[in-house]
């Protein structure tokens, strides 16, 4: 009989520190073209999973979104993606999914992330999510999702 896995693992979905949430991703064969390189589009799934994970780690998870005990039920989705490829990215290679919350609106976030090797900046990404209903109708971000990215939203003078 196999054990089954720790249930809590604290690093399993990365970490917060300060103002930004840092995600360690491997890069796997399956991440890379002909060439060897990271394909472009696998760029963009790495800061989905940073864009997860930092909101994972605030307490908020898509499954109590979907299935909230109060209100109607809603989703995080993709409204708009800004991508600079900056350097490539090799296989083995462990590179940083760097997340912080830029903006809040009513019922958008504004993520800005960088995928970095050590302290060499591969790609930035700016990401503009919405929050919506099930039938695809804006939501206004509730309290906990507010309270819990607040914290991290630079104040500009």
């Amino acid at each position: 009989m196999s054990e089954a896995p720790p249930s809590n693992w604290p690093d399993l979905a990365g970490r917060i520190e300060g103002d930004r949430h840092i995600l360690p991703v491997r890069v796997y064969f399956e991440d890379t073209d002909f060439t060897g390189l990271v394909y472009h589009a696998n760029f963009l799934k790495f800061a989905e999973r940073g864009r997860s994970d930092f909101i994972r780690n605030l307490g908020i998870d898509h499954r109590s979104l979907e299935n909230p005990v109060e209100g109607d039920p809603a989703v995080f989705v993709v409204r708009r993606i800004e991508v600079d490829y900056l350097k490539p990215a090799h296989i083995d290679e462990v590179l940083e999914v760097v997340t912080h919350c830029a903006e809040i609106g009513g019922a958008t976030l504004i993520l800005s992330q960088e995928v970095r090797r050590d302290d060499v900046v591969l790609a930035r990404l700016k990401v503009s999510v919405v929050l919506v209903s099930k039938a695809g109708k804006p939501q206004r971000l509730g309290r906990l999702v507010r309270d819990a990215l607040e914290r991290f939203v630079k104040v500009r003078d």
